[in-house]
């Protein structure tokens, strides 16, 4: 059942609390820009109505009580000639976002590039930190002073899936690495063009958390298993300089980390997916703990969202499990829904229902599907006390 109206809004964080994130619940808004394999280029700002209905998505949000969302700026769009920059699309999100009082977490390139750009090429970091540079700059004159950016989504995801197993651009195979080791260059560069102009900027780093359990007549497997656990940690051992040091990676470029979770993200070698409830499925709360412990870093849930009816029991089972997280001493600021609106499916434009709010109408006005709302007020409340308690260690510097 849906309605137009939303009248009980998410509780949000008491004034005592320091937190990056403000409410508990954050909001994402699917920014992809990348090419099909037909050679057809994705842009869900457009598909989605969101930049056109900017103000009326961003009232929505503060409307219940989220505070706080993940948006992006299209590479392909602001640089649609070398060296020359147009930031007039996300102008009019940024501004439409203050009307609201919500707050952007901006992702500079989310899969997608500009068709001129070689990510293999020398020169891709050097370029990227240029777009990197002239968006801190943008910023900056628009009065932003410690903005929270995510220079580029899902690095290991992308380089598995573009430069390994050829199902995303840039669709080659056997190079995945060295894909990872360009985009944790490139993240290392932006980083840096960021902090010398708006030296307060904190970093977003979202990648996927999996879990790739053996088949129960290929028990020979697990070495192959564990080996493709861990890649899991690639880019940001990258980035730490744990592994690769001569890429340049040092403590300070990993500062929040955020870990993304659907329901696909637990199967065995052959890609079949596991479901809640195997006794070789991996509880949320201890992938958290896990990541927690290796990086000892301020976290998110900066991804998870299920489709149709699924969105409830999955939203409440990952919030029960990062409760289970905080209340062992995770510190985890908050969770993504992504994408907080429906949208049309990558390949097949199909109508996806994975949203708290549908389709807009002529006016920008967007459904919202209650029973999702709902259990986003229930869960809240309980949410925010545990996240309290752990406050004095909450916002961790970034590491010197």
């Amino acid at each position: 059942m849906m309605s137009r109206s939303v009248t009980t809004t998410v509780p949000q964080a008491t004034d005592s609390v320091s937190t990056l994130m403000g409410g508990i619940f954050l909001g994402g808004f699917e920014c992809s820009c990348h090419r099909l394999l037909d050679g057809t280029r994705l842009d869900l700002h457009e598909s989605t109505g969101h930049e056109r209905f900017a103000d009326q998505d961003f009232a929505a949000l503060q409307a219940m009580g989220i505070s706080t969302c993940r948006d992006g700026v299209s590479w392909v769009r602001a640089e649609r000639r070398p060296g020359r920059f147009d930031f007039s699309s996300p102008r009019r999100l940024l501004h439409a976002a203050r009307r609201a009082r919500v707050r952007v977490i901006w992702d500079l390139m989310h899969f997608g590039w500009p068709d001129d750009v070689d990510v293999f090429g020398l020169t891709f970091p050097a370029r990227f930190a240029a777009y990197a540079r002239a968006f801190a700059s943008f910023l900056a004159e628009e009065g932003e002073r410690a903005p929270i950016i995510t220079p580029i989504n899902e690095i290991s995801f992308l380089s598995w899936a573009g430069a390994d197993v050829r199902i995303m651009n840039p669709f080659v195979s056997a190079r995945g690495v060295e894909l990872t080791v360009q985009l944790v260059r490139a993240t290392i560069e932006a980083i840096e063009a960021f902090r010398d102009i708006l030296p307060e900027t904190r970093f977003l780093q979202p990648e996927p958390v999996i879990n790739i359990v053996p088949a129960t007549d290929q028990p020979k497997t697990w070495r192959r298993i564990e080996a493709d656990n861990l890649l899991q940690y690639q880019a940001c051992d990258m980035l730490t300089g744990d592994i690769w040091p001569s890429l340049g990676g040092h403590p300070r470029y990993l500062d929040i980390v955020g870990v993304n979770f659907y329901s696909d993200n637990q199967f065995m070698l052959d890609g079949t997916t596991i479901q809640l409830g195997d006794p070789r499925y991996k509880p949320f709360s201890l992938m958290l703990d896990e990541v927690w412990q290796r990086y000892r870093r301020p976290m998110i849930v900066s991804e998870t969202g299920a489709e149709g009816e699924a969105r409830v029991p999955w939203l409440r089972y990952v919030c029960d499990e990062s409760a289970v997280a905080l209340e062992s001493g995770v510190e985890l600021h908050g969770i993504t829904l992504y994408p907080i609106v429906n949208h049309p499916g990558w390949n097949d434009s199909r109508r996806c229902h994975n949203g708290l709010f549908d389709y807009a109408d002529a006016n920008g006005v967007r459904p919202i599907y209650e029973p999702l709302a709902q259990e986003l007020r229930r869960q809240a409340p309980r949410l925010l006390r545990l996240r309290e308690r752990t406050s004095s260690r909450l916002a961790l510097p970034i590491p010197a």
